[in-house]
């Protein structure tokens, strides 16, 4: 499966927000209820959440920070993704390496490396 793209999206792996997550997948689930189909969306491998400003990508990526995820580390002297990526589905792909993340940018869909990509899953709300 894949998650569709929009505008500037945080891709985080289930099994990752399993470990991390207080209260695991059930909880995440839970927490992001009003936004499911809306904004949040997830398939069998990834979770999405999105924004349409940096700014407000920033404080999302500092909320999952204070979960307890690792949002970066440095492998070879630059700066990678590590718990969860940014993507811009509009300018080229993460902003940084993410060595999990595999983007289709013409079909604006992102899926976990070394799983097909098959259906895609997206907002069911318009």
């Amino acid at each position: 499966m894949a998650v569709m793209l929009e505008f500037i999206d945080l891709i985080v792996p289930i099994a990752t927000i399993r470990e991390k997550y207080p209260g695991g997948w059930d909880a995440c689930l839970a927490d992001h209820e009003p936004f499911l189909g809306r904004r949040v969306w997830h398939d069998d491998h990834l979770f999405r959440d999105g924004a349409m400003s940096p700014q407000d990508m920033g404080s999302l990526v500092q909320h999952w920070a204070q979960l307890g995820f690792q949002i970066s580390e440095v492998k070879d002297g630059q700066t990678v993704w590590k718990d969860l990526c940014v993507v811009e589905c509009m300018f080229g792909g993460p902003t940084r390496e993410c060595d999990w993340l595999l983007v289709d940018r013409k079909e604006r869909t992102a899926h976990l490396k070394g799983i097909e990509p098959g259906n895609i899953v997206g907002p069911t709300q318009r």
